[in-house]
């Protein structure tokens, strides 16, 4: 059910980018006057299709649906009838031609400006920016971070403060100055808003090279804050067996204060590590404010040849949850502020890869993209519409790219008309789209290949 829900959900995605990004080249075209013939959502063999009548757009639905393209009206792709001359593309001015090329990707940043909106209107239960334990000798450990430190603000220069309301706000900002390579500074203090103070995170150390889900884990950061309680214990497994219930609040393992969830699964998967059997451990727990210490036995457990302990229950708190919501005119312009972000975040990173300070593992192709639609699909409403507004970012910035075959690549063209007064010649734009498709060819390989890797656990 879950690859069928992927499968829908990412079908969907690039039915609604598509159609989108389509729709701007066409309506902007029709309203330079220019002949659309074709409006087609996938390539290949069309299997639907309506024209109203042998004048009017032909709308299709082809077998390939990983793209779309508006056929106009064009002297260079066939004969066009004298009538008709002042209706065909290559006629129309210079400045109408590039309206009509640009509109595609605009339509995908409007369509990110409202989707990004409707988020922050409808609003979102979100992970407060409380911390657990940082892993040792990491970036976040040697800043100052401690288990249960809440994230108040961050700044990039100390000075200009921006709120954190959420751990996903946190993480872009982690994520935006790891791209730019930049120290980023917080303000933080204990779960109760008190003893607050701020740290210096070493965020630059990451060089910007690998922007993925797992980067709170690289800094050190890990899951957030979870109080050491545990949840369902399963009947005949080893806390079962210890003598363990659902709702213990566990103080101490071996001696050792336990100050989260996330150290306590960490001591209970080390203590599988040695030997050949789990070693037993002694904890101390809080029960119905009783202080019990029980002897517990994790369980031994080999997976993809690592070995470590497990205890057949459910360990920590769900983290608290803050709900981030804003009014429908400041919801327009945070949407704004967010696609602004993304498209030159976007950019940087490119730009990075292109002068190798940056890893091309970044780049994500239809497998990554599936996985990510059906995972926000399944998280809700909000995060499906975020997860939308990302690829509909990357669509519009992709294709503003100077590549021949995108509209980017056309809009050089256009530049090189309105610079020197004549078109490119068809000798250069024949051998720039052989080019361009070649390139693109690449990318996609490169694409499909680190989203087999990311598939094989090898990324």
């Amino acid at each position: 059910m879950s690859l069928l829900s992927t499968a829908l959900a990412f079908v969907l995605a690039l039915g609604v980018l598509i159609v989108v990004h389509e729709w701007g080249h066409y309506r902007v075209a029709r309203a330079c006057g220019v002949k659309v013939l074709r409006f087609s959502v996938g390539f290949g063999r069309v299997v639907w299709r309506r024209q109203k009548d042998a004048d009017s757009t032909e709308f299709t639905l082809s077998l390939l649906p990983l793209g779309g393209y508006v056929r106009m009206l064009d002297e260079r792709e066939g004969p066009v009838p004298p009538e008709l001359r002042e209706q065909a593309f290559n006629n129309r001015p210079l400045r109408q031609r590039a309206a009509i090329v640009a509109a595609g990707p605009i339509a995908n940043f409007v369509l990110a400006i409202l989707l990004f909106a409707a988020v922050n209107w409808i609003g979102v239960d979100e992970p407060k920016a409380v911390l657990g334990t940082p892993l040792a000798g990491s970036v976040a450990e040697r800043a100052g971070l401690r288990a249960g430190d809440w994230v108040q603000a961050s700044s990039a220069d100390g000075q200009n403060w921006t709120e954190i309301q959420s751990l996903p706000q946190l993480r872009w900002q982690l994520t935006q100055a790891v791209s730019e390579g930049r120290k980023l500074h917080l303000s933080v203090s204990d779960e109760a808003g008190h003893r607050r103070r701020e740290l210096l995170l070493d965020t630059d150390q990451l060089g910007g090279r690998d922007l993925d889900a797992a980067l709170l884990r690289k800094l050190g950061m890990g899951a957030p804050f979870s109080e050491p309680v545990l949840g369902e214990i399963s009947a005949g497994g080893a806390a079962a067996a210890a003598g363990l219930r659902a709702g213990d609040r566990v103080i101490s393992v071996d001696g050792q204060p336990v100050s989260d969830a996330a150290a306590l699964r960490e001591r209970i998967r080390a203590s599988g590590r040695e030997g050949q059997t789990a070693l037993p451990m002694q904890w101390q727990v809080e029960r119905a404010g009783q202080v019990l210490t029980l002897v517990v036995r994790p369980r031994q457990v080999s997976e993809a040849g690592q070995r470590f302990g497990r205890i057949e229950a459910m360990v920590g708190a769900p983290p608290a949850l803050v709900k981030v919501s804003h009014g429908p005119f400041e919801s327009i312009g945070l949407g704004a502020q967010r696609t602004w972000e993304v498209s030159t975040m976007t950019l940087k990173v490119f730009g990075r890869m292109l002068i190798g300070e940056a890893s091309l593992k970044n780049l994500s192709g239809p497998i990554t993209i599936a996985d990510y639609a059906g995972q926000s699909a399944r998280l809700g409403l909000t995060a499906y519409l975020s997860f939308l507004a990302l690829v509909s970012v990357s669509l519009g910035v992709l294709n503003l790219l100077p590549l021949p075959m995108l509209d980017g690549g056309h809009l050089m063209y256009y530049l090189f008309e309105g610079l020197t007064g004549r078109p490119v010649s068809e000798w250069w734009l024949r051998h720039l789209q052989r080019a361009g498709a070649l390139i693109l060819f690449l990318l996609m390989a490169l694409a499909l290949s680190n989203d087999l890797a990311r598939q094989l656990g090898l990324h």
